[in-house]
């Protein structure tokens, strides 16, 4: 392994851990150089997926292009890294689950907007106004209505006759 700083080969490693929801190791590096530590990731080779869009065009699958979207819909939200990471795995596993090596975007889209209401109903709605190509304002409102009667139905069914506590 190459040291990102000194670009020297002779690194070693010090720690290693298994991530076995995610099937990644994480190990821990030093480079015996410039004895800067750096942190690496494996993870086994998956077989190619692709997405077809709508157009026709197939384009492979991207796993940065996916968490960059979800981060994007999720800014300034309170959402962590690490749940925002768990739902492109969760994506990715079931897309690569389906033991297919194309999914329509369509599909895609359909699983990260499945996956975003349960995260965020803010990034929910960012996402759904990109992804469903809102149009006009009462697209929009009609999404958000949509959110708000499916929110009210969840709290119903918990129990709460109100959206709001007598602490908020």
């Amino acid at each position: 392994m190459r040291c990102p700083f000194c670009h020297a080969e002779d690194t070693r490693v010090i720690e290693t851990r298994a991530n076995d929801e995610q099937g990644t190791i994480r190990r821990r590096r030093e480079c015996q150089d410039c004895r800067r530590r750096f942190t690496t990731y494996e993870r086994h080779e998956e077989p190619q997926l692709y997405v077809i869009k709508k157009d026709g065009r197939r384009e492979l699958f991207d796993r940065q292009k996916l968490l960059d979207g979800i981060t994007k819909a999720c800014q300034k939200r309170p959402v962590s890294r690490e749940a925002i990471e768990d739902a492109v795995y969760e994506i990715e596993r079931a897309l690569r689950d389906a033991l297919k090596d194309e999914v329509p975007s369509g599909a895609l889209g359909d699983l990260v907007m499945s996956r975003l209401r349960t995260l965020d109903a803010v990034a929910y709605v960012r996402f759904a106004s990109v992804y469903k190509e809102f149009r006009d304002l009462g697209s929009f409102l009609d999404e958000i209505q949509r959110v708000l009667e499916r929110t009210r139905l969840e709290h119903v069914a918990e129990g709460q006759t109100s959206l709001f506590h007598a602490d908020d």
